[in-house]
């Protein structure tokens, strides 16, 4: 199991160094020093403890994806996710917010922290807006699907799938949740910037799915629309990674409002997550506990509510968390209990369906 981990803790044990050399130029001392490596280490321990569910939503797309595919995900995709989502990301924000140049914005980052951080937060209606609604639809189209015969909490899922039927439901189910959340909002400007925001979020979905149309007409949609195209799958990886990761970033502020000890620690928990996927996939781990995909995408859904309510709700990250880790483990329970009471059956069921059994098909009494 270590072995997948490999790269992550190479690249760990380099951002620490980095940290380090930070931490001294910027300081000048030990006690600085280690004040920001600290930092480092607790802001890659909190992505690694809320990207969960994303390792295992980007399992259920690369199972799909050649082995090509996944070792450019997980080289490719780290650089995306570091340098892209960690660095360039924030600060194209504050360059457009502020109307600066990419180099003003990197100068206003390394020399301004604080001023850079207010940026970063006041653009914070918007980031909610376009991830929210991205990952709600993420989340909605694993549920809204008619082929989909494998229901964990089988009173939802089942009525969810049974309403797929309703073209396009989804993205009305999204856009009213973006109506109602700008509705709370305290200006018409943030209103207006929150609702568009999500529409864009939403286009942004549909045209990952055209994408994998053109690629690959043929294929079978996973994952809540994901492609199993290499290069469809790819681009549907990153964008959901930033999904997630938007509202990481923005906490991270609550910690240090410096770019590149923020980008480091995150950096670190963005690798061990890809790792994590690779690690899912080839163990097959997702065939064995087949409701850990259905409570994944609960707490994608629930992560998306959270991150629209934000535009309104100061919502502290913990709860994200544990949200998340509540839907795994009880997915990850309710797929524990089936294997022990259908030991013979290669297909899971639900969890109505859990009821114990002899081993000639007649029940047990409880």
């Amino acid at each position: 199991m270590l072995s997948y981990f490999k790269g992550a803790f190479l690249f760990t044990i380099v951002c620490l160094g980095l940290a380090v050399w930070l931490g001294w130029e910027t300081t000048g001392s030990v006690v600085g020093t280690a004040g920001l490596l600290w930092i480092v280490i607790v802001l890659s321990i909190l992505e690694v403890s809320l990207s969960f569910d994303n390792a295992v939503v980007n399992a259920s797309v690369l199972k799909e994806m050649s082995p090509v595919w996944r070792q450019r995900f997980l080289t490719w995709g780290i650089a995306i996710a570091v340098f892209g989502m960690r660095i360039v990301f924030p600060l194209l924000i504050v360059a457009i917010a502020a109307r600066l140049g990419p180099i003003e914005a990197l100068k206003l980052a390394a020399g301004n922290p604080a001023e850079y951080e207010r940026i970063i937060t006041s653009a914070h209606v918007g980031i909610a807006g376009f991830g929210g609604a991205f990952l709600a639809m993420v989340g909605l189209k694993f549920f809204f699907d008619r082929d989909k015969d494998i229901h964990w909490i089988g009173l939802i899922e089942r009525r969810l799938a049974s309403l797929a039927s309703v073209h396009a439901i989804e993205i009305g189910v999204v856009l009213l949740s973006l109506y109602g959340v700008s509705k709370l909002l305290p200006s018409e400007g943030e209103a207006l910037t929150f609702i568009v925001a999500g529409i864009f979020g939403i286009l942004a979905h549909l045209a990952v799915e055209a994408v994998n149309s053109l690629l690959e007409p043929d294929a079978h949609a996973i994952a809540g629309g994901a492609a199993r195209s290499g290069l469809a799958g790819f681009l549907y990886l990153n964008l959901l990674d930033s999904a997630f990761s938007f509202d990481g970033v923005i906490g991270a502020f609550a910690l240090s409002n410096n770019i590149f000890v923020i980008a480091l620690g995150l950096g670190i928990g963005a690798m061990f997550v890809r790792s994590m996927t690779i690690m899912l996939v080839d163990k097959g781990t997702l065939a064995h506990y087949r409701y850990l995909e259905h409570g994944a995408f609960w707490a994608i859904i629930a992560l998306a509510v959270v991150m629209l309510l934000s535009a309104r709700f100061h919502i502290p990250e913990v709860i994200t968390g544990v949200v998340g880790a509540v839907f795994i483990g009880l997915s990850l329970y309710g797929s524990a209990r089936y294997n022990r009471r259908h030991p013979s059956d290669p297909v899971f069921g639900t969890l109505d369906d859990c009821s114990p059994v002899r081993p000639d098909g007649s029940e047990l009494k409880s």
